[in-house]
């Protein structure tokens, strides 16, 4: 009976070892700041583009909708804390540089934030990625809070034209706190 419990218990082990593992895989890069790429010096990630009724924009290198935030300026973000929870940064190792993939004609650069990460910028703009955004091709930023949209392979972001002066409300948030 002694013998029964002792493989029992390798057993079970094994099992939780293989099911930490594979938690670990599937949870790596979800929710936070999207870094980039492998460990070489000099590597880095390619942003690439998409459309779609918005027009042309940029993607980081997992498919999904790049964004720029109306209260950057040049090359200095304005996200940080519970803003850079929901829109994370771009993110590369430092000395690593973005490529420009099909269709980015801009200029990529890097920038350090205040937390000390590497942002990817475009044409001086910090580029993001939005939390409510689960797949390439979601464009679920795009004009949250009259001050987040989706980045423009021409550069500047996408739709973010003043409202017309016979409107006087002010754009809607969406639920969850996304404005910032």
């Amino acid at each position: 009976m002694k013998r029964q419990s002792i493989r029992r218990h390798r057993h079970l082990a094994a099992l939780l070892t293989i099911a930490g593992i594979v938690l670990a895989a599937c949870t790596t890069g979800g929710g936070g700041a999207a870094t980039a790429g492998s460990s070489g010096s000099g590597s880095g990630i390619t942003v690439g583009t998409a459309s779609s009724g918005l027009g042309t924009f940029l993607t980081g290198p997992d498919g999904r909708t790049l964004y720029v935030f109306a209260k950057d300026s040049a090359n200095t973000s304005a996200c940080a804390s519970s803003c850079a929870d929901n829109w994370p940064p771009l993110t590369v190792t430092a000395g690593q540089q973005a490529k420009a993939g099909s269709g980015v004609s801009g200029t990529l650069a890097t920038l350090t934030r205040t937390d000390g990460a590497t942002q990817v910028s475009y044409n001086g703009l910090p580029l993001y990625y939005f939390k409510g955004d689960a797949k390439a091709g979601d464009t679920n930023g795009q004009g949250v809070g009259g001050v987040w949209f989706v980045a423009g392979a021409a550069g500047g972001p996408l739709g973010s034209s003043a409202p017309s002066s016979g409107s006087s409300s002010p754009p809607s948030s969406p639920p969850g706190g996304y404005e910032y």
